[in-house]
């Protein structure tokens, strides 16, 4: 059997082929090697640069841990302050240093005792005692480390350690102030002001106040009123004066946090549903099989890219100038950058539905709504309830931003307790509330696509 010229041909031109294949898989490889070692060598190079641009040796050796530490344990627990004023010669006993949560003088908590002028006793956990004596001097009796002397003399405090005791890192001195922290308690005194601080945990007062006669009971005691004792105040039943006075409670303010959650809610609503019933209809004349005329549909395009191109924060700050702080500007912000964005995406779904529905209500004799009605919407809706739901969650959590800069909602409680620098278990509590406002609205939500897609 012979080979043909053909068959030679192509047998040797099979050699050249099979060459050039072979060195394009080579130069592949190796291409792919050294971006394979390229992306870590980047990644490295910006670390370093980040190190530098950003002075994080600076930053570092600035940090304070034991601010962290404070401030976490502020988030969820209280603290009573013991506090002497040298200007008023006046001791007091607070919860939280608030006006409100003043203790009487002739009741203080039972680990207070008071004496005169000066002189109060406070026993603290683990066995350690402060003394507030005469002269602005405080004695600090502290387990397996001795008496602590501090006094003001002049104008500088002055610590004394006991003898062949050094000076332990819980202890912080300068002139003006000296500083022990213990965990669970801390004392401080300043030239005007001597304080000890007792920490709890829980919330306190967060359902009665001190002026409640509901304020101490155990839950068995609240319980007995609730159901048989006698009423508290006899113009109402017990369960009712409970309700009352946790509704009212001149601390926490439930009243008004509840409302201020729910303009939060209000204003992420309004602003959302509004936006997408403005874009729905803008979204026909933006879509390529819907509006022929490039001009009409190019610039709504444009428009949508400018409305979300701007931060909903910066639509704020604009807003507000215009319409003035309130609930109905912040609504409005998230209502200009939302219809750009459902604009955009109502648009592109518009351009995916399938033609062959339309062509059949069109078979009918329909006419052009009716052709969106029954044709396009169908096959739209679950597009458009699934992100309407989704951005609503989303704007919740905005909405709590915004409010902090037009004085509404929740962002504005939220913002005055963060301001004040020591009302952090309440900044925990409205992060606790924003947090299950936005768990039950996914919850909500979810069932609603749950129900209208699947039935």
């Amino acid at each position: 059997m012979s080979l043909s010229t053909t068959d030679l041909q192509g047998a040797t031109g099979a050699k050249p082929d099979l060459a050039a294949r072979t060195h394009a898989l080579v130069t592949n490889f190796r291409w792919r090697k050294r971006r394979a070692l390229a992306v870590p060598l980047v990644l490295l190079a910006y670390g370093i640069y980040i190190v530098f641009a950003f002075d994080l040796a600076t930053v570092l050796g600035h940090a304070k841990p034991d601010h962290a530490r404070v401030l976490l344990r502020d988030f969820w627990s209280y603290k009573t302050q013991v506090a002497y004023e040298a200007r008023s010669d006046e001791t007091v006993v607070a919860i939280e240093g608030e006006r409100r949560g003043t203790y009487p003088a002739d009741a203080p908590p039972e680990w207070v005792h008071r004496g005169t002028g000066q002189h109060t006793e406070i026993d603290l956990p683990g066995g350690a005692h402060v003394s507030y004596l005469a002269d602005r001097v405080a004695k600090l009796a502290i387990p397996d480390f001795g008496l602590v002397t501090v006094s003001v003399e002049g104008r500088d405090v002055k610590l004394d350690l006991p003898p062949g005791r050094a000076m332990p890192e819980w202890i912080s001195v300068s002139n003006t102030r000296v500083s022990v922290d213990q965990g669970d308690w801390r004392f401080s005194m300043t030239r005007n002001r001597t304080e000890t601080f007792r920490y709890f945990p829980g919330w306190e007062l967060f359902f009665f106040t001190l002026d409640s006669p509901f304020h101490g009971k155990s839950p068995g005691q609240l319980a007995a009123l609730a159901l048989w004792k006698d009423r508290v105040n006899p113009d109402m039943p017990n369960i009712q004066a409970m309700a009352s006075d946790f509704w009212h409670n001149n601390m926490w303010h439930h009243s008004a946090v509840a409302w201020a959650m729910l303009e939060t809610v209000l204003m992420a609503f309004l602003g959302t549903m509004g936006a997408g019933m403005i874009a729905l209809p803008l979204a026909f004349l933006a879509a390529t099989n819907f509006t022929p005329l490039n001009a009409i549909r190019l610039s709504l395009r444009r428009f949508f890219d400018f409305l979300r191109g701007v931060d909903g924060l910066i639509w704020t700050v604009i807003l507000s100038r215009a319409f003035g702080p309130g609930p109905l500007t912040g609504s409005l912000a998230i209502l200009m950058t939302d219809t750009g964005t459902f604009g955009k995406m109502f648009s592109e779904a518009l351009e995916n539905i399938d033609g062959k529905q339309v062509e059949g209500v069109n078979s009918t004799g329909a006419n052009g709504l009716q052709r969106a009605r029954f044709g396009v919407i169908p096959q739209l809706a679950p597009v458009i309830l699934s992100q309407l739901l989704y951005y609503l969650e989303s704007n919740t959590r905005s909405a709590t931003v915004i409010g902090a800069l037009v004085g509404g909602g929740i962002g504005l409680l939220l913002t005055q307790a963060i301001i004040t620098q020591k009302d952090w278990e309440e900044v925990c509590y409205y992060v606790i509330l924003i947090v299950l406002t936005v768990m039950a609205m996914d919850t909500i939500s979810g069932w609603l696509r749950r129900r209208f897609i699947k039935g």
